[in-house]
């Protein structure tokens, strides 16, 4: 598959959605679905959940994670009638992840929100507080563009 948008243009447009308060899941699934073509709107809503970990529990993998393994899965695609083809592509896409997670955890030293963050959203007024002293920009931007560069080296 080959992208509609530089991998330049899709780090600028991952940039625009968090700034406009876009999770790191949904920002991630938002541009590899605008980028590749991905079909259906229907698929935008599986990344739903992936913030702040999934659905705000930060023991779960960054949503940045978490979207890439769904984009992973959804770039490798094929028709499951075709069981040789779809057994290969299930094969490389489960690779695909597998590189993506590890080289994750070596840039950043983990993988769960709460660990990358280092802040407990669970308490009261946290997230807020991480949202306006812009932590987030230095933290979670660089998941996002990091994820992005990987998904698109496997292009």
């Amino acid at each position: 598959m080959v992208p509609k948008m530089s991998i330049q243009e899709a780090k600028e447009r991952a940039l625009e959605l968090l700034r406009r308060g876009y999770h790191c899941g949904p920002t991630v699934l938002q541009v590899m679905w605008e980028a590749y073509e991905l079909g259906s709107e229907d698929l935008l809503w599986s990344c739903i959940a992936f913030n702040g970990g999934i659905s705000g529990l930060q023991q779960a993998p960054c949503g940045a994670i978490s979207a890439a393994a769904v984009c992973s899965g959804l770039k490798r695609r094929c028709s499951l009638s075709e069981k040789q083809k779809a057994k290969q592509a299930r094969l490389e896409a489960n690779r695909d992840a597998n590189e993506l997670v590890k080289s994750f955890i070596n840039k950043f030293g983990a993988l769960t929100c709460l660990d990358l963050t280092g802040v407990d959203f669970s308490k009261p007024g946290a997230e807020q507080q991480f949202l306006e002293s812009g932590m987030w920009q230095e933290k979670c931007e660089n998941y996002v563009q990091f994820v992005i560069e990987k998904l698109y080296e496997k292009a």
